[in-house]
């Protein structure tokens, strides 16, 4: 009997948090991690001959309120602190909260009898699937901002204590440029086992080819693909909850302008909703 090879499910996405922090995030795969952020920094190549992830550990695995944030954070030879988070949607106030994480790490270095010299410098590294910069003179086809605190007119560097990254993964060009920051964007954006196959190929110096055999072995794991789909799940939910509640708002409006004589017609024109929706709103009130 010929042995058949068992075929393999399906790729998870690298761009969903939860396998990117699987992927990212565990102790094993810490030369896949370093060989990422070399692409992505611009810092010595031996501040990452000490990386430790600071908490390799999954929270909130099964939270069914809400959507943590699920975020792979490191520390350097020299103590820098590196917080890495994927974010497919751009959520409502997130350069905020980016800001406010930020300016936490800082803080949290600062204790009871500690000096102002002792704080490290803090790196944040946001990869979105939707453009959050927009259109700047000299930013034509750049799709990794590298933001500073600096003045606005000369461009003189204040301080480099507080830097944020910002990788934008549509902005992507198709033709490789040859920086291994592109091929690692790639690797995110691929949608087909061929593209990996592909990119694994062009770059062999790279550690793509571990990040892909990795990616496979999460895609086979139950426990992942679990998470995976529980983490796709409650996503679909929360969407399910306020496109619900936009709908009761879009109701309740729709009744008060029926109650003030409005036509249907004029009705389903301000609220969107379907005029034989309307017209059914308005029989029964």
């Amino acid at each position: 009997m010929l042995y058949m090879k068992p075929k393999l499910a399906k790729l998870l996405s690298p761009k969903v948090d939860i396998i990117f922090k699987l992927l990212f995030g565990d102790e094993r795969s810490i030369e896949i991690l370093i060989d990422f952020l070399k692409a992505v920094l611009n810092l010595p190549s031996d501040e990452f001959e000490e990386v430790t992830i600071v908490d390799p550990h999954l929270l909130r695995e099964y939270d069914g309120d809400k959507l943590g944030i699920l975020d792979v954070k490191v520390t350097t030879r020299t103590k820098k602190i590196i917080d890495i988070e994927i974010q497919v949607k751009i959520k409502p106030n997130f350069i905020e909260r980016v800001v406010y994480y930020q300016s936490k790490m800082i803080t949290e270095q600062v204790g009871a009898g500690k000096k102002f010299s002792n704080i490290q410098r803090v790196i944040n590294i946001i990869i979105t699937d939707e453009n959050i910069i927009g259109d700047y003179k000299g930013g034509e086809g750049k799709y990794h901002h590298r933001i500073l605190p600096c003045d606005v007119d000369t461009g003189y560097q204040f301080t480099d204590i507080k830097e944020i990254n910002v990788l934008e993964l549509k902005k992507l060009p198709k033709a490789d440029d040859g920086s291994n920051l592109w091929a690692w964007m790639k690797f995110l954006s691929a949608e087909s086992k061929e593209e990996l196959d592909m990119l694994v190929a062009e770059r062999p110096q790279m550690k793509i080819g571990k990040a892909v055999a990795r990616l496979e072995e999460l895609s086979q794991d139950e426990r992942a693909r679990m998470l995976f789909e529980s983490r796709q799940m409650l996503a679909w939910d929360i969407q399910a909850e306020k496109e619900l509640a936009v709908s009761k708002m879009q109701i309740e409006i729709a009744k008060n302008m029926l109650r003030g004589d409005m036509s249907v017609i004029d009705v389903s024109s301000y609220t969107g909703m379907p005029r034989n929706e309307v017209e059914a709103l308005s029989n029964s009130i």
